[in-house]
């Protein structure tokens, strides 16, 4: 039989990378995008779905006999602490049935993206371990505990094969920042092609993990296409990039803009972000399905630029 992938939540950050790769790797014809609106640049198959409602969801997957789900729809962290309720109404209602559709149509795999937000003051700050105490503060991270705890459970109860890793920050130039607390990091590169002053909702010094995009959606792809034997883990799996200041990025994109200029004016995300891991401990995913990046924090900028400079360049 063949895979046939549905993508929830195609476009935010990571499912416009993901859509493109996976129809590369399975046919267009073999991949479906889908989000609350049509995506008007998609050149593939798009179906316009609301995961809140779970019939929309079984339609779909009926239509074209759908063996495989992307759930990526949710609000992010800050943008989640704004609307707490309807965050957590969302994140964990959506998950909720598209776990109950892929038990009822017993579809092959599930991917669930989770994040280092589960982590709280009960975990070490440093080499944050995959099974570290979880206490979140923000809805957003207990969201996505809960999400875990559910795909673990629907694993164990029936059987399902649901994969999931924890994303650090995620760098792209793809999308613009779409409410997180590690947006920062997204935001910086267009101000810098931009030749404006870049104003950090961050302290200078505050080391989050961080990871680019190309090596997130290999890693997705990766876990997704692991032998079952090989996945150990049925909350969520620990992945790592390179951790990352404010400063540190600035410093970098400084050996190409010199007089790129940032100034610190520190918000309530940074309340969110001092609880956060400094750095993770990805040793279980690096055993079990050989995970590992590929970019490092030149390579990342370098990219990030050329691209941003291209996009920009573009549209004048």
């Amino acid at each position: 039989m063949n895979t046939m992938v549905l993508i929830i939540g195609a476009n935010g950050q990571v499912g416009k990378v993901l859509t493109r790769v996976l129809q590369d790797r399975y046919g267009k014809e073999n991949v479906i995008a889908s989000d609350l609106k049509k995506d008007e640049a998609s050149d593939g198959i798009f179906e316009v779905v609301d995961a809140t409602e779970i019939d929309r969801i079984k339609e779909v997957v009926i239509q074209y006999g759908v063996t495989e789900i992307y759930h990526l729809a949710a609000i992010l962290s800050a943008k989640g602490e704004e609307t707490p309720l309807r965050t957590w109404d969302i994140n964990v209602k959506t998950w909720l049935n598209v776990l109950e559709v892929a038990r009822m149509y017993n579809l092959e795999k599930v991917f669930y993206p989770s994040s280092i937000a589960v982590f709280g003051k009960g975990a070490p700050r440093d080499h944050t371990p995959n099974n570290a105490y979880l206490d979140p503060t923000t809805v957003y991270g207990m969201s996505k505990v809960d999400g875990e705890n559910w795909a673990q459970y629907y694993h164990v109860k029936y059987g399902l094969d649901v994969r999931s890793v924890r994303y650090p920050g995620i760098i792209g130039y793809q999308s613009l920042p779409g409410g997180g607390t590690t947006d920062y990091a997204v935001d910086i590169y267009h101000k810098a092609v931009l030749n404006k002053t870049f104003t950090c909702f961050l302290k200078e010094d505050t080391a989050l993990p961080m990871i680019f995009i190309d090596d997130a959606v290999r890693a997705t792809i990766e876990i997704m296409e692991a032998p079952i034997k090989n996945i150990k883990v049925r909350t969520s799996y620990n992945i790592a990039g390179i951790s990352l200041s404010p400063r540190e990025i600035a410093s970098e994109i400084r050996e190409l803009y010199p007089d790129f200029k940032i100034d610190y004016k520190p918000d309530f995300r940074q309340d969110i972000a001092k609880e956060w891991p400094r750095s993770i401990d990805d040793s279980e995913a690096r055993m079990d399905w050989d995970w590992k990046p590929k970019y490092n924090l030149w390579s990342i900028t370098e990219t990030m630029i050329r691209e941003l400079k291209d996009q920009y360049e573009m549209t004048l």
